[in-house]
């Protein structure tokens, strides 16, 4: 009997542990899957706090609906009639002190069309004119490989950049849009200046496509995103799952990979699956050709602070469901998301629960990382109050903190991921790289990569 180690328990262990129990069930193999969790519960970064009429995404809180594999998964979990999608609303930039409007009409702050451009109250008449350069200035050196921020700003002039779009776009990567290429990133940008000459005329092309999902561009299930991490678990019957596990050390072994675990147990495994951070990758190959490729590698942090009051989400601005922040604002959190709002499953009786995110790519992160949960909780209210007007004390709260566990795909991201990949074939063969770390950080994508890792070992297993 041959055995397949997946080691780390989040969505794309999961993933890669439903599909190759499938493919061994197909082909009549005799495996044994065994998939290690370090932590005791399942799901990673994907976690599910219920507190009264209050429901709490620790973690990842939502998947975007227009990635083509997302509803192939819900299916095929038979999680179809959970789903709930997002409200529609307005989404805001807190800057010089108040609350301003993204315009509807644009995508991750830019704008698609004219009118969009024209009617944005974050940046000045100057910074408006100095995008209009969009129509007539040609790509000329750009490609894949270069910083999406340079790229932008080439086009969109810098005030556009700073005021509307990095805001945007620094939420959704957790980095600094500098030091993010176009190809781990919005890699059709590029096709659409090539194509259309213009950014904005190409969004505008586009727009049917873009917004074909219509507002639901996210979607959750009716108790909270661990509905997924359940349904998963519950696929799993012939995968022997191991929490409270966690795996301090890989050495081969007689033509095997031996797994030291922190129960003092050792497991021998034909083949293995890291579905870890890199960090933790690292450290238990402890490899020293691999070591520069994954000290390069990057990750970001976040802290998550949760509030839920005894106040009615209707004190919101009307059809609001959030804001984000520039590096000039005086708050402290980059963004905070009116969840009560945006998300009606996560509060029975429309009670305001509201999100904040402290990320690492504001400078003041260094001093809130030691606080206490108590502290953080005022520095919280404290921004809210500033932002929204609301001073009542919170009924619930929850607060996490996500240290250097955010990845970053910086501009050698790729290059880094393509020489791991060649060492790990000849120093490591049989044990596979997986996850967020190296092939994209949304839930589809985990997903996909966690399908595609199962295929690679099932070509292993039946050569």
């Amino acid at each position: 009997m041959k055995t397949v180690a997946i080691v780390g328990g989040g969505i794309t262990g999961l993933s890669c542990a439903y599909h190759l129990q499938k493919e061994i069930r197909t082909s009549g193999q005799d495996v044994r899957i065994v998939l290690l969790e370090a932590e005791s519960a399942l799901g990673g970064k994907i976690s599910t706090v219920h507190d009264g009429e209050f429901t709490m995404e620790t973690g990842a809180d939502s998947i975007v609906t227009r990635k083509k594999n997302t509803f192939q998964y819900i299916e095929q979990l038979g999680l179809t009639d959970r789903v709930v999608y997002n409200e529609t609303g307005t989404s805001f930039v807190h800057s010089d002190g108040a609350l301003k409007q993204i315009p509807d009409d644009s995508m991750f702050g830019i704008p698609m069309s004219i009118e969009s451009l024209a009617s944005t109250t974050l940046v000045s008449a100057e910074g408006k004119v100095e995008a209009l350069k969009d129509f007539y200035t040609p790509n000329d050196r750009f490609t894949q490989n270069d910083s999406l921020g340079e790229f932008l700003e080439a086009f969109l002039g810098k005030e556009f950049v700073e005021k509307q779009i990095a805001p945007v776009i620094s939420g959704v990567y957790s980095g600094n849009i500098y030091d993010l290429t176009l190809a781990s990133t919005l890699s059709y940008l590029l096709d659409y200046k090539n194509e259309y000459g213009s950014l904005i005329r190409g969004l505008s092309e586009q727009r049917a496509k873009l917004k074909s999902s219509g507002e639901k561009k996210f979607l959750s299930f009716a108790g909270g995103m661990s509905d997924l991490i359940e349904a998963f678990e519950r696929e799993l019957s012939e995968v022997d799952i191991r929490t409270a596990t966690s795996v301090t050390r890989i050495e081969p072994v007689n033509g095997k990979y031996a797994l030291s675990l922190s129960t003092d147990d050792v497991l021998e495994a034909d083949y293995v699956v890291l579905s870890v951070p890199h960090t933790a990758a690292g450290s238990m190959l402890a490899k020293p050709e691999l070591t520069e490729d994954f000290d390069q590698l990057k990750s970001s942090s976040l802290i998550s602070v949760y509030l839920g009051f005894d106040v009615p989400d209707s004190e919101l601005p009307a059809n609001g469901t959030g804001f984000i922040t520039t590096d000039a604002s005086a708050l402290k959190c980059n963004a905070c998301t009116w969840t009560s709002r945006k998300w009606k499953h996560t509060s029975d009786h429309s009670r305001l629960l509201v999100r904040l995110f402290y990320k690492s790519t504001k400078p003041v992160y260094d001093s809130l990382l030691p606080l206490s949960e108590e502290e953080l909780i005022e520095v919280a209210l404290t921004d809210i109050r500033e932002a929204m007007g609301i001073s009542a004390k919170p009924i619930t709260h929850h607060v996490r903190k996500w240290h250097e566990q955010m990845p970053n795909y910086h501009m050698k991201h790729h290059e880094l991921v393509q020489s791991l990949e060649h060492n790990m074939a000849l120093y490591f063969p049989g044990i596979w790289l997986a996850g967020c770390s190296y092939y994209g950080v949304g839930i589809p994508d985990c997903m996909l990569n966690g399908e595609k890792t199962a295929a690679q070992v099932m070509g292993q297993l039946l050569s």
